[in-house]
């Protein structure tokens, strides 16, 4: 994947987890759209930082071959992502909303459940988008 669309792809992840992540968190915690999404916010500019530096590691370790990735792979990709997230993301969530260690570790890893499906599925739909695109793209050879 080229640096723009590495750039086009957290991009368009974050915009729809954006979305999801306010009305969800709205909906269970009561608080206000304001907050909540002020909170959404300041998480997917985590998660988009989080999202580039993973994935080009990710990359390295599983080759640029994204189409041909196993389930197992995907499973393994959407796991270390979103504990990585769990790290960065816990402290963040526990200031804003001023609740308990255990309050906030239900709520993030219920989050973290959430994301995990949301980033197997999303990886997946582009991946395969991504390489009907670029197939379609491909100069045609002159072979009848």
């Amino acid at each position: 994947m080229s640096f723009k669309e590495r750039i086009f792809h957290a991009l368009l992840f974050e915009a729809i987890a954006l979305v999801l992540l306010t009305l969800l968190a709205v909906i269970i915690t009561g608080n206000d759209v304001a907050k909540m999404s002020g909170l959404a916010i300041v998480l997917s500019m985590i998660a988009m930082v989080w999202n580039f530096l993973f994935n080009i590691l990710f990359d390295k370790i599983y080759s640029e071959d994204r189409a041909s990735r196993t389930l197992w792979i995907r499973i393994q990709h959407g796991f270390g992502f979103e504990l990585g997230m769990l790290l960065f993301s816990f402290p963040v969530i526990m200031w804003v909303l001023q609740l308990d260690f255990l309050t906030v570790l239900l709520l993030d890893m219920g989050a973290m459940i959430f994301f995990l499906f949301y980033a197997i599925a999303f990886n997946w739909i582009y991946d395969i988008t991504r390489a009907r695109y670029t197939r379609a793209d491909a100069p045609q050879s002159g072979k009848v």
